[in-house]
């Protein structure tokens, strides 16, 4: 069969060929139909057959928690009813006689020893309170000789009381609450002047035993602010020989016009239940020597 004429203003039809081949390329039978895109669909499960033939029947579902409930009422109830016979056998027995709070046989010893038997006192190394369980005054260091009496003299007994010893520091009443509430005990006090202007002043103030620990608590508490506090020496000091927490301090000297130059050294240290406090005061240079040298010299005696 020979093509058609070309018709110019349509699209051309497709030669014999073409149509025999796609008649020869279709199917006799229909073409299956797709479905659209859909969610499956999920076909239920058959239900569960029982041994007999017959589908089971489903049940209503069990409540969740009842068993532990029931396991735990069952508990409580158990640990009552233990308690409760406990509480019955204790009452059913007869009460246990306590001994007497009074019993004239406890005394111990029982008899007193002998008098070539009784064990030495312990010596002052091993017993330091012997010795400051007497007059306080007879352990500050004696005056040098040359001293004399200083501008500002103590009371003539050597004591000092409580608050006169707070009015040495700024803040009188905070120091005058805090050292009632540890407990001072005395305070043995000496004062001396030598040389042009060479002040001297020593407390030792005594604590009571008790759970406080004043004398460390004081002495650590001076020894803290000492570096840093703005009337402190500014600087961490040397060692006290002889001490194991005791230090002693130079300050800078205070210029002032009009006024001589004022120059401090500070000793402070503690002892069993006694805290010691040293100053010297003058308006020429302190050495180290001093003040280290006095300090030694008053915890020796303590």
């Amino acid at each position: 069969m020979e093509p058609k004429d070309t018709i110019p203003d349509g699209p051309a039809e497709p030669p014999v060929q073409v149509e025999a081949q796609v008649q020869a390329v279709e199917p006799s039978a229909p073409a299956p139909v797709v479905a659209p895109a859909t969610e499956p669909v999920v076909e239920p499960a058959p239900a569960p057959v029982a041994e007999s033939g017959a589908p089971a029947t489903p049940g209503k579902p069990r409540p969740r928690g009842r068993t532990s409930l029931l396991i735990a009422a069952a508990a409580v109830l158990g640990i009552a009813g233990g308690t409760a016979v406990g509480y019955g056998v204790q009452a059913d027995r007869a009460p246990t006689p306590l001994p007497a709070l009074s019993q004239p046989n406890l005394a111990y010893p029982a008899k007193a020893l002998p008098a070539d038997k009784v064990p030495d006192p312990l010596p002052v190394s091993q017993d330091r309170q012997r010795k400051t369980e007497g007059d306080l005054r007879e352990l500050l260091v004696s005056k040098p000789s040359g001293a004399r009496r200083p501008v500002f003299p103590l009371q003539e007994n050597g004591w000092r009381s409580l608050d006169e010893y707070a009015t040495e520091f700024k803040s009188e009443d905070y120091m005058f609450e805090t050292l009632a509430e540890a407990d001072v005990r005395r305070i043995a006090a000496v004062n001396w002047s030598q040389g042009q202007y060479r002040d001297v002043r020593i407390r030792l103030v005594q604590f009571r035993s008790g759970a406080e620990l004043g004398a460390s608590d004081h002495a650590n508490g001076q020894l803290g602010y000492m570096p840093y506090a703005k009337d402190g020496a500014g600087n961490e000091g040397d060692p006290i020989k002889g001490s194991g927490n005791g230090r002693y301090f130079l300050y800078k000297a205070v210029n002032k016009p009009g006024y001589l130059p004022v120059h401090l050294a500070r000793a402070i240290a503690q002892r069993g239940d006694v805290m010691l406090d040293i100053h010297i005061f003058d308006t020429a240079p302190i050495s180290k020597k001093d003040i280290r040298t006095l300090a030694e010299r008053q915890l020796e005696r303590l």
